[in-house]
């Protein structure tokens, strides 16, 4: 059973800030390493609903992050001309970025649906 007390620890954490009313942020921060651990062992209906919640909230993130930043691209677009227009343009810098955040909250959404359709179906091959 120790090998599910990795899983346990950080659902129980998710849980706890989630019950407790924390933002979307804070319940979704795990580090890199127990995401990875958590990935390799996962094999249960529970640890994939944990793993597609993690991905659905970063998804999230990213879809703010992107609005953010469209709003900012806009706000540059208005204004190219003097030291604006020199290469590299701030216009361009948030377009780039925008685009960055658009690409991340993609493949956090193909994530988290492929945890959601593991999910359904625990005993289908990851």
């Amino acid at each position: 059973m120790k090998l599910y007390v990795p899983f346990a620890v950080a659902f129980a954490c998710m849980l706890t800030s989630a019950g407790a009313g924390a933002d979307s942020n804070s319940s979704s921060q795990i580090a890199k390493s127990e995401l990875r651990r958590m990935i390799r062992d996962a094999h249960t209906q529970e640890q994939y609903v944990v793993l597609a919640k993690y991905f659905r909230a970063q998804q999230q993130h990213f879809e703010q992050e992107a609005q953010a930043e469209k709003v900012e691209w806009i706000r540059r677009s208005a204004n190219v001309s003097g030291p604006a227009a020199k290469y590299p343009r701030p216009v361009d810098s948030s377009k780039n970025r925008y685009e960055y955040f658009s690409a991340e909250a993609n493949e956090m959404d193909l994530k988290a649906s492929h945890y959601e359709a593991l999910s359904a179906n625990p005993n289908s091959l990851r």
